[in-house]
């Protein structure tokens, strides 16, 4: 039995995600058992996208299944027992349990499924933002900024529910919850914060990498620091690449 390893992000128009995630699966890379052949090992850990790709994601799962295992994705014709079929395992990127993780990537991997066939078995795993220990990493990201009060400041979900995972992790970090895709708003928690008297606001993305909404965040900022001239505004930095984050994926991939 084989392994391989897709690490799946939402997509992005910016090219600064899609680089941060080829860095990522090369720190993954590592974490492969050294019985692992290691000229053919970059072939075992991909990246894959579910939107803002040439390809549907069902199409770039098969065609990373091809490169991993070769002639045993072929098609629906058996080579090998079930029981000791190749495994894809699937770790999905993304912080909330919104429509993409719990609708759409499902369906994209079911189809990938019924087209490799049975000597490749696509196991989906966790996805990133239920790791217990992600609450770590957003700690050492605010660890050295001063502040009196929090903002997590998320993209935000229309699945009904998919915000208590942030409001979870806000009340953890002891921070207020913030939407950038609906309410409640940036301004509006900081408007809060500021009848309640606070003065220096912290602000931390809760997105994997630098982008354009990263960049939209920034500029929104430096409208309020117009806005409330007597309020001293720190952005912190979105989660970024690390071994810490390449840590927690690999340990997703035996979940």
């Amino acid at each position: 039995m084989s392994f391989a390893y897709l690490l799946l992000s939402h997509g992005s128009r910016d090219r600064r995600p899609e680089i941060a995630m080829q860095q990522l699966a090369r720190l993954v890379c590592h974490k492969l058992p050294q019985n692992h052949n290691s000229v053919n090992s970059e072939y075992l850990v991909g990246t894959a996208a579910l939107e803002m790709s040439s390809q549907p994601l069902h199409e770039q799962i098969q065609r990373f299944a091809k490169r991993a295992f070769g002639d045993a994705c072929d098609g629906l014709r058996l080579r090998n027992p079930p029981q000791n079929a190749n495994r894809l395992k699937i770790v999905p990127l993304f912080l909330l349990p919104g429509v993409h993780v719990m609708t759409d990537i499902p369906a994209e991997v079911a189809l990938a499924q019924q087209a490799i066939g049975e000597d490749i078995i696509i196991e989906l795993q966790p996805y990133l933002g239920s790791h217990p220990n992600l609450e770590k990493l957003l700690t050492r990201q605010i660890a050295t900024i001063k502040a009196e009060a929090w903002i997590l400041l998320a993209h935000g979900s229309r699945r009904p529910g998919s915000q208590e995972t942030v409001e979870a992790m806000a009340a953890r970090l002891g921070a207020m919850a913030a939407y950038w895709a609906g309410p409640p708003s940036l301004e509006s928690r900081v408007k809060e914060l500021v009848t309640a008297g606070d003065r220096e606001i912290g602000i931390l993305p809760y997105f994997l990498f630098a982008g354009g909404i990263t960049d939209a965040i920034a500029t929104s900022i430096e409208a309020l620091k117009l806005q409330f001239s007597a309020v001293n505004f720190q952005l912190a930095q979105p989660l970024g690449v690390s071994a810490e984050l390449a840590e927690l994926i690999w340990d997703l991939t035996d979940r």
